[in-house]
C-alpha cells in the first residue's frame, strides 16, 4: 500500500496559485453578476375611486360645454385625465405693461395655469381706499390670461404670506380686528368686504361664466384649533367666498405644516423647496427631502424641512389617498433672506420634477415661476421683515426668487430644463395621470442616504414610466454603475431594461417610457426621455432626448410589415431585429437621429432624437395643425404662430426649425436681413457694440458698518438671525452717480436696455434721486437690472447706486464657492449698459411646389 505524501510548502503554494487562477477563470466562480433593481408593479391597476370632495356641478361646466371634474387620483377635463402644469406670477409685482409678454413666456414654457396671490395690503393699504388700477388691475391680468388660453387660480388669502408685510394684512386690520385668521366677527366682517371686492373684479371670469378661473385657494399655511380656528374657519372662508360670487369647482388649501383641512370641502395641495432661507442656520444644510421619492406621505413634517427624518406630523390629510396628489409650491427658485443667501442651480430645481411625478403628483405647481418686485407702499415698506415680527429680513424691493423667469423677464437655465418636463406633461400627462406609483424593493433609509439609487415607476396595467433621480442639491452623488431595472408587470411579465447594464452619471435625472403605444407603433422601452409630439395628428413625430453619458436605446415590438427608414442617423447608429423587437441604438458622441416607421396599414410614425442640450433650446410652435420645434440659443417665447427671439448684448440671431420640411419661418422685420439655409435662419454677424461700460462717479465713501448687538450670536434655538441694514444705517453706505444717456432710456419694440452691476459689499440699492427702485443682497453674482420700467423717473432724476459695506466674518450663509473675498473694499467693480435686441418670425406652411 502506497502512502499519500503531504505536499511540501512550495507545492502548496503552487496549488494555491493554480486554484485561484482556475476558479477566477471559471464562470461559476466569478463575482456574481450585478442584479437589476426590482420594482413590483404586478398588481392589476384598480379603477380610481371617487374623490372625497363635493362641488356644485354647475360651477364645473363652462358655457361652451367643457366640464371639469376629478376622482381620487386625478383631475379630468371633458371626462379625460388631465395633468396640468401650474406656475406662480404675482401681478402686483410685475408692471402692467409687461404682463402680456410674461404670460406668453410662461405659456411658451409649457405652463397651463397661472396661480397668483392676491395681497390685501397691495389693494387696501389705507382702509376703504381700494386700488385695482395699473399694476394692481386684477381684472385685466386675468383677462390677458384668458386671451392666451391660460387658466387662473387666484390665491385669495386673506392671509397670503408671500414674504410680504404682515403676510398681506394691512396694518389697520391688525388694530381693528386683532383676532385674525379666526371666526372672530370683527375679522370676518373685513374679510367679507375684501372677498366682495375680489368678486367684483372677477365678475364674469369664473369658469362657469366662460372665464379662466377654475379654482380658488383659501388662506395659506394655515392651522388652528376649533371652534373659532382650524377647519371651521376654512369652511367659513369658503362660505364667504361663495356668497361673494367666487364660485368655482375647486377650492384648495395648502396641506403642509399640520394644516387644517376640512375633508370633503377643500382639496389639499403640497410643495417643497431645495433649500430653506427661512432657516436660522448660516451653514450648509443637509440634503432636502424634495430629492427623495415620497411613497408614504405627501408632506414631510414641515414643508421644506431639511433632512427631515421623523414621520410627518399633523392631521390625516398628510396621508390622504382620496383626493389627487397636487402641488402648488414646488420651488421654482429660492427667495434669499438677509442672513441666508442660497444660489440654487437649474438642476436643483428641475431634479424635483421626476421625484414628485414618480411619487404620484398629478398637478405640478412651481412657486415662483416668474420673479417680481414689491410695489411702493403709501405708508410703509411692504416686505416681510424682522421689524414686523417675522422670522427673516427680506429685500425691500426685489422678489426675484431666482425664478425661471427673473424679476425683469430674463429667461434662465432653469426655465429651459423645466420646459422639457412641462412639454412632456403637456403631451403625455393624460397617459401618466391614471398611472399608479410603485416603489423599488430597496429604498434609501432617508433623505440623507445617498448610497441607494432613487427610482420609482408609475404604471397603468403594463404601460408605464420609469423615474430616476441621481441629483441632490449640495451633495456629491455617485455614478450608478451596472444600472438596470426589472419591473414585474401584470400577467406574469417581467420587463428588464436597458438591455445591458449601464452607468447613470452623477446628477442625472430623467423619465423613460415602456410599453407605450406611439400612435400604433408599439414601444417596448426607450432609454431616452419623451419631449413632445410634433408633426400632425395623421403623421406624428415623437420627440425624445438623450441624457448626457447614456446611449439612447429603443426597442419596438416587431410585427410583419413594419418598415424602418432612417432619414438621419449619425455614424455609429445601429439597428437590428431580434427577440421579437426592432432595435435602434444611438452613439454617445452624437445621440441625434430621425427614423420614420411605416406601420403595416401604411401610417407613418417618426421618432426624432435630440441631445439634451438641444432639447432644452427647443420651443414648440404651431401653424394650422403642424407643430414644429424652433431651436435657438437666444431667449424666446411664442404667441400662436409667431416666434419672438431676444438676445441680451448681441444683435446676432439664429434658429433652426425641426423637422422643418413642412413649414418655414418668415421674418416680421423687413429691415433685418435673414439668411435662410435649409431649415436654419440667421442674421449676418453684427459688429455693433451692444455692451457699453459706464462710468460710476463716487459721491461718498463707505463708512464703518453698523455694529451687531453686543450679545448677538447666530442660533436656531432661540432663533437669532442677523438683521438687514436699517434706513438709518444707509448713511454709512458708499454712493455713486451713474450717468445714463438719453438713448439708454429710449426703448423701442426691438431694443430694450439693462444694467449689469458688479460690486463688493453687503447690500446694494439703485435709486432715481432719492426714490428706491431696486435692491440686491450680495451673493457674488452680477446684478441685472431692466431699465424700461424706471425710464420715466430716470429721465428727470440721476441714477444713484448705494453699497452698504459687509462686516468682517458676517453671520450670513453664502453659497459655497460664492463667499465674499476677505477684506475686499466696498465699491463698484463695473457698471455695463446692455441692449437687448428683439426679432420676430412667423411660422408658415411651406409653399407647395407646382
Amino acid at each position: 500500500m502506497t502512502k499519500r505524501m503531504k505536499p511540501s510548502t512550495p507545492v502548496k503554494l503552487c496549488l494555491t496559485v493554480f486554484a485561484s487562477l482556475f476558479f477566477a477563470a471559471s464562470p461559476d466562480a466569478q463575482t456574481p453578476a450585478p442584479q437589476p433593481l426590482i420594482i413590483d408593479a404586478s398588481a392589476p391597476t384598480p379603477a380610481p375611486g371617487p374623490a372625497n370632495y363635493a362641488f356644485d356641478p354647475a360651477d364645473a361646466k363652462s358655457p361652451n360645454g367643457h366640464i371639469l371634474s376629478l376622482n381620487a387620483e386625478y383631475l379630468t377635463l371633458d371626462g379625460k385625465p388631465w395633468l396640468p402644469v401650474m406656475g406662480e406670477l404675482h401681478y402686483t409685482r410685475v408692471p402692467e405693461s409687461e404682463w402680456e409678454n410674461e404670460i406668453l413666456k410662461m405659456k411658451s414654457a409649457g405652463v397651463q395655469i397661472v396661480s397668483t396671490y392676491l395681497i390685501w395690503i397691495h389693494h387696501e393699504e389705507v382702509e376703504g381706499q381700494w386700488d385695482w388700477s395699473g399694476n394692481k388691475d386684477l381684472r385685466r391680468f386675468v383677462q390677458l390670461c384668458a386671451k392666451h388660453g391660460m387658466y387662473v387660480v387666484p390665491r385669495v388669502g386673506p392671509w397670503s404670506h408671500a414674504e410680504v408685510r404682515n403676510g398681506g394684512f394691512p396694518d389697520w386690520l391688525l388694530t381693528k380686528a386683532p383676532q385674525t385668521r379666526s371666526n372672530d366677527p370683527a375679522y370676518l366682517h373685513y374679510v367679507d368686504l375684501y372677498y366682495q371686492q375680489i368678486a367684483a373684479q372677477l365678475k364674469g371670469l369664473m369658469w362657469s361664466q366662460g372665464g379662466p378661473v377654475i379654482a380658488i385657494q383659501l388662506e395659506n399655511e394655515y392651522r388652528g384649533r376649533p371652534p373659532d380656528r382650524g377647519a371651521p374657519h376654512i369652511l367659513k372662508l369658503k362660505e364667504l367666498a361663495r356668497n361673494a360670487g367666487l364660485n368655482v369647482p375647486f377650492y384648495t388649501v395648502t396641506g403642509w405644516d399640520g394644516a387644517s383641512i376640512p375633508a370633503g370641502a377643500v382639496l389639499p395641495v403640497y410643495g417643497g423647496y431645495p433649500d430653506a432661507p427661512w432657516d436660522a442656520s448660516i451653514n450648509k444644510l443637509p440634503p432636502s427631502e424634495v430629492y427623495a421619492f415620497r411613497f408614504n406621505s405627501r408632506v414631510s413634517g414641515d414643508m421644506g424641512a431639511i433632512g427631515a427624518s421623523a414621520a410627518p406630523t399633523g392631521n390625516a390629510a398628510n396621508f390622504t389617498r382620496d383626493t389627487p396628489f397636487m402641488t402648488a409650491e414646488m420651488g421654482g427658485g429660492m427667495q434669499v433672506t438677509y442672513h441666508r443667501r442660497p444660489i440654487v442651480s437649474a438642476d436643483d430645481i428641475a431634479a424635483m420634477m421626476p421625484v414628485m411625478l414618480g411619487s404620484g403628483v398629478n398637478l405640478y405647481g412651481s412657486y415662483m415661476f416668474h420673479g417680481g418686485e414689491n410695489p411702493d407702499g403709501k405708508l410703509t415698506n411692504l416686505q416681510e421683515s424682522l421689524a414686523t415680527h417675522y422670522a427673516n429680513d427680506l429685500p425691500q424691493k426685489t422678489y426675484d426668487f431666482e425664478a425661471p423667469i427673473g424679476e425683469f423677464g430674463d429667461e434662465r437655465e432653469s426655465l429651459l430644463k423645466l420646459k422639457t418636463w412641462n412639454y412632456f406633461l403637456n403631451d403625455f400627462g393624460p397617459i401618466l395621470a391614471p398611472m399608479q406609483p410603485h416603489a423599488p424593493a430597496n429604498l434609501p433609509a432617508g433623505a440623507r442616504d445617498l448610497t441607494v439609487p432613487r427610482v420609482a415607476v408609475r404604471t397603468y396595467s403594463s404601460s408605464g414610466f420609469l423615474f430616476v433621480n441621481n441629483h441632490v442639491r449640495g451633495s456629491a452623488m455617485p455614478a450608478r454603475a451596472n444600472f438596470q431595472v426589472s419591473i414585474k408587470l401584470p400577467a406574469g411579465e417581467t420587463l428588464t431594461f436597458p438591455s445591458h447594464p449601464i452607468t447613470v452619471p452623477a446628477d442625472a435625472y430623467f423619465v423613460w417610457p415602456f410599453h407605450q403605444s406611439l400612435s400604433g407603433l408599439q414601444l417596448r422601452f426607450a432609454t431616452a426621455q419623451p419631449l413632445a409630439i410634433l408633426g400632425t395628428p395623421t403623421a406624428p413625430i415623437y420627440t425624445f432626448f438623450a441624457q448626457p453619458g447614456i446611449r439612447p436605446e429603443f426597442a419596438f415590438e416587431d410585427v410583419p410589415g413594419l418598415k424602418l427608414t432612417v432619414t438621419h442617423g449619425p455614424q455609429g447608429m445601429a439597428t437590428s431585429r431580434h427577440d421579437g423587437a426592432l432595435w435602434m441604438m444611438l452613439p454617445l458622441a452624437d445621440p441625434s437621429a430621425t427614423a420614420r416607421f411605416t406601420l403595416p396599414e401604411g401610417k407613418t410614425v417618426t421618432i426624432l432624437v435630440l441631445p439634451q442640450q438641444t432639447a432644452e433650446q427647443a420651443w414648440k410652435i404651431t401653424t394650422g395643425n403642424q407643430t414644429e420645434l424652433a431651436l435657438t440659443e437666444q431667449q424666446a417665447f411664442v404667441d400662436g404662430d409667431v416666434l419672438t427671439l431676444q438676445n441680451l448684448g448681441s444683435k446676432n440671431f439664429a434658429t433652426r426649425l425641426v423637422p422643418g420640411d413642412e413649414a418655414q419661418l418668415v421674418s416680421q422685420d423687413p429691415a433685418v436681413g435673414i439668411v435662410h439655409a435649409g431649415s436654419v435662419y440667421f442674421t449676418p454677424p453684427a459688429k455693433a457694440t451692444s455692451v457699453v461700460k459706464l462710468d460710476s462717479t463716487p459721491t461718498k465713501p463707505a463708512g464703518e458698518v453698523a455694529p451687531l448687538p453686543a450679545d448677538f450670536k447666530p442660533s436656531a434655538r432661540p432663533r437669532v438671525v442677523a438683521a438687514a441694514p436699517t434706513d438709518a444705517d444707509w448713511s454709512r453706505a458708499a454712493t455713486y452717480s451713474i450717468p445714463l444717456t438719453k438713448s439708454a432710456l429710449t426703448d423701442t419694440p426691438t431694443e430694450q436696455h439693462f444694467l449689469r452691476v458688479r460690486y463688493t459689499g453687503d447690500v446694494a440699492r439703485i435709486s432715481a434721486g432719492t426714490h428706491l427702485l431696486d435692491d440686491n443682497f450680495a451673493d457674488n453674482r452680477p446684478w441685472l437690472i431692466g431699465l424700461a420700467r424706471f425710464t420715466p423717473e430716470l429721465l428727470t432724476n440721476q441714477l444713484q447706486l448705494s453699497i452698504y459695506p459687509l462686516r468682517p466674518n458676517p453671520p450670513i450663509f453664502f453659497e459655497p464657492g460664492n463667499e465674499p473675498k476677505p477684506d475686499a473694499p466696498t465699491g463698484v467693480q463695473s457698471v455695463e449698459l446692455l441692449t437687448q435686441y428683439t426679432l420676430k418670425f412667423k411660422l408658415e406652411p411651406t409653399p407647395k411646389k407646382p
